[in-house]
Formats: structure tokens, sequence, C-alpha cells
């Protein structure tokens, strides 16, 4: 644990989702809340998306970090906040475009949570 998912729209210009993902992974790490193997990450590219009304050129990223129940309110808002410090030190700037950038931890039930690791 943690499950983390990037969701980002394709008219990003210059972003590496596998960079942001290790940035991201490393901000989780540096946590001290999981253990190194314990995070899991994958991003979702979106190419069918909308926000908003009217024409403007927009874009949004959004992390989702699944976690076992559990954590405080604290914890989880510290994590969130170091989430967003590092997506945006991975973002170039996007000329003509606005970016939202957002993070949310949701909570995983921990009695019905089952995982198992195999080692080949």
């Amino acid at each position: 644990m943690p499950h983390l998912t990037l969701e980002y729209t394709n008219n990003l210009d210059n972003f590496d989702p596998a960079g942001a993902l290790a940035a991201l992974n490393e901000a989780l790490f540096d946590s001290g809340l999981f253990g190194e193997s314990d995070i899991k990450s994958r991003a979702i590219a979106l190419s069918t998306f909308r926000t908003g009304v009217n024409g403007t050129r927009r874009a949004f990223i959004h992390v989702r970090i699944a976690l076992l129940s559990g954590r405080t309110s604290e914890a989880r808002k510290t994590l969130a906040d170091a989430a967003l410090a590092a997506l945006q030190g991975e973002i170039d700037d996007q000329p003509g475009t606005e970016l939202q950038l957002s993070v949310e931890t949701v909570d995983l039930d921990r009695p019905s949570y089952a995982k198992a690791v195999l080692n080949g």
C-alpha cells in the first residue's frame, strides 16, 4: 500500500508521466509512511475529457492515492501536499493552457483488503 493513480489529459506539452510517477513515488517514500516496495503507481492518459463549458484550452492532472484506512486527516493532508509539490516539480509551463493539478487520498477498507507477494 498505497496505490497511486495519475490521470492526465493528453493535450499537455512535454509531460513525462514516467518521470512524474518516479517523483511521486519518491515523495510517498519520503513521507516515512510506506515501505519502498509497497508503493504502486500507474499513469492513465485521457484522450476524451472536458473541463468547464466554454472553449478555453484547459488540461488537468489528478492524482488519487488509495490508502488502507486508519490514517489521520493530518497525515493524509501532509501526504497530499507532498504529492502535489512533487507533481508541480515535473510540469513544464503550458503557454495558452489553463492547467489544474489536484491530489486526493481515499481510504481502502482495511479488513477486506487482500494482498499476496509472489517471489519467483
